[in-house]
């Protein structure tokens, strides 16, 4: 959307998930923009603030969400951005590991957790975990298949896997269209559906355990939809948009982005 170029969405019948097309060949520069807050701890604009204090929110959310279930010792957080999450974790006694692929962001990562941040999973062979996390990051891989095989393999039997992913499914997906700002063109490469876990929960063989939705994500994306539309009430409009999003998720149960929980059979 910010580079102003045109993308296309191809549906994938089997997988129930649309596709960026093309894939630019240099997509490192479309994460250098100053407006990709989640590689920052920016909180200078309107919109930064706004995603800090979602981010704030988040956090206590997701370890919540994290320690549930079988007992934790090791966690791994793919895409750990700025190490927030993996801060908040090892601050409640867990052992953690991230990666994280733009050096920017590592590099205040491991200055927050004061140990190394890894550049890609396939750094971590050998290694084991009760959890792992992709908070926002799955849409961003390029196989994200090959991805799911590898991390399933670092999983300890009984281990769960956590995805959280925006869903095209969602009231402002289906409200925005084209201008819905999760679609976020060409860096989410995909863009998913409930129906694609229960396809990826067969092909690795994995329990689907539940999904959940992130109440303020919608509003946030609401935001940024209006801000790609230009409107002068877009701030008005993007309260009313994303609390009509949560509230028809209470029926549908398609909230704006869903978080899976996919577990490896003991």
């Amino acid at each position: 959307m910010l580079s102003m170029e045109s993308f296309s969405l191809v549906y994938d019948q089997e997988k129930f998930l649309f596709k960026t097309i093309p894939v630019p060949e240099n997509i490192d520069k479309y994460y250098e923009s100053d407006a990709y807050i989640s590689h920052t701890d920016s909180k200078e604009s309107f919109f930064d603030k706004v995603y800090q204090f979602a981010k704030s929110f988040n956090l206590k959310k997701k370890l919540s969400w994290t320690l549930q279930g079988s007992k934790i010792e090791k966690l791994l957080d793919v895409g750990c951005g700025t190490g927030d999450f993996l801060n908040l974790a090892k601050a409640n006694g867990l052992e953690v590991d991230g990666v994280e692929i733009n050096k920017s962001a590592r590099k205040i990562s491991e200055e927050k957790l004061n140990q190394s941040i890894f550049t890609s999973i396939s750094e971590l062979q050998g290694k084991q975990y009760d959890r792992i996390t992709l908070w926002h990051v799955l849409e961003h891989l390029n196989d994200f298949e090959g991805s799911i095989e590898q991390l399933k393999d670092l999983l300890n039997p009984g281990g769960v896997l956590i995805i959280a992913v925006p869903n095209f499914k969602s009231f402002d997906a289906q409200y925005y269209k084209s201008y819905w700002a999760a679609y976020d063109t060409p860096r989410h490469l995909w863009h998913f559906s409930r129906e694609t876990f229960y396809y990826l929960k067969d092909k690795y063989n994995l329990e689907y355990l539940q999904d959940k939705g992130m109440v303020l994500d919608s509003f946030y994306v609401s935001l940024l939809s209006e801000k790609y539309k230009k409107n002068v009430f877009g701030v008005i409009r993007a309260f009313f948009i994303g609390f009509w999003s949560n509230m028809s998720a209470l029926y549908s149960r398609q909230h704006s982005s869903q978080v899976y929980f996919l577990k490896k059979h003991t």
